[in-house]
């Protein structure tokens, strides 16, 4: 059930969420996006529960050459994702150290349960 869940929730992304990122300018698939512009790279990561029926959005910016991390491993800019940086956000928080908004699909039955998280955003 969970697996079928998750996958008509990733169908509603692709459908409604993917095609507003494009427009955006950003590149990338399901979980993690990427716009370069000419001071850095904007980074988008959907983060999916690992007991399933919620996602929350996180968000960071990166340096235009892409990051290194402390153990000295350098991430190229086609391959940086949200969590690759020491800051970032949750979508709907205030701050590193708060939690943002769970988009919960958990009681998600039609394809329109799938798409109403959507509206508030």
């Amino acid at each position: 059930m969970l697996a079928d869940q998750r996958r008509e929730m990733l169908i509603a992304l692709k459908e409604v969420v993917i095609p507003v990122l494009r427009r955006q300018g950003f590149k990338g698939s399901l979980n993690h996006f990427r716009r370069r512009n000419e001071n850095n790279i904007d980074l988008i990561t959907f983060q999916f529960n690992k007991w399933g029926g919620s996602f929350i959005v996180e968000l960071a910016v990166c340096p235009k050459e892409g990051t290194t991390m402390i153990w000295g491993e350098e991430i190229l800019p086609n391959k940086v994702t949200a969590h690759h940086m020491n800051n970032w956000y949750r979508l709907g928080s205030k701050s590193i150290d708060q939690d943002g908004i769970w988009f919960d699909y958990e009681n998600a039955v039609t394809k329109e349960d799938y798409q109403k998280w959507q509206k508030g955003c």
